[in-house]
């Protein structure tokens, strides 16, 4: 679903920073070779996950769901020297990918791949993080925030994409029959009400929800 108008969106991205060439290089793979092409984060919102992440300058990044690598790279670009990105997916598969491209990007010495289920995962990770990027499985999003809300520092941010689904989060007959839409929409309605946190829900391609911890 556009959310706005295509040639708005075309001049939006002439106005941003270009893509870098080993996005667009991951980008093209994924959509030839990967399933669900649609999950890339892509050159509007890869810009402005690395902007925030180069505003925040954080020592520590957790990404939940790294899918072909595409956001882990935008979001490295902010890590201080000695800085690490910690990044969980469930499809091992996936690997052969996320590792080139990482070094491509030259972030490898950067970045901690977890295989596995991420609720099993964060639990063990002994990390303080100051920015956390939320994009997995949709039924879970209400489980990571509340593992993960613990282990940010005061004023560390997290991110959630795809909070409006396509904007089946509005629409009534969705959230009763769509297990993914109500448990969206639960999430928007937790965080928007949780008194430790300050939120903005930006209609940034699928929806981003920004959470700065207080």
């Amino acid at each position: 679903m556009e959310f706005i108008d295509s040639k708005l969106a075309e001049y939006a991205e002439q106005h941003s920073t270009e893509e870098r060439d080993v996005l667009k290089k991951l980008s093209r793979e994924t959509q030839a070779q990967v399933m669900m092409p649609r999950m890339l984060s892509g050159h509007l919102q890869g810009n402005l996950l690395s902007l925030l992440s180069k505003l925040i300058q954080p020592r520590q990044i957790l990404e939940i769901g790294t899918y072909t690598g595409y956001s882990a790279i935008c979001l490295a670009q902010g890590l201080t020297e000695n800085g690490k990105l910690h990044t969980i997916d469930i499809n091992e598969e996936l690997e052969t990918i996320t590792t080139k491209y990482f070094e491509q990007a030259g972030i490898t010495h950067k970045v901690v791949q977890h295989f596995g289920n991420a609720l099993h995962i964060i639990p063990a990770l002994n990390e303080v993080f100051d920015l956390v990027f939320i994009d997995a499985d949709k039924v879970n999003y209400i489980a990571y925030y509340d593992l993960v809300l613990p282990k940010v520092r005061a004023g560390g941010l997290i991110i959630a994409d795809n909070v409006l689904w396509s904007g089946k989060v509005t629409d009534e007959r969705e959230l009763t029959k769509d297990a993914d839409t109500k448990a969206l929409h639960l999430f928007n309605e937790k965080v928007s009400r949780d008194e430790r946190v300050e939120t903005v829900l930006a209609p940034v391609r699928d929806g981003l929800m920004l959470i700065r911890k207080k």
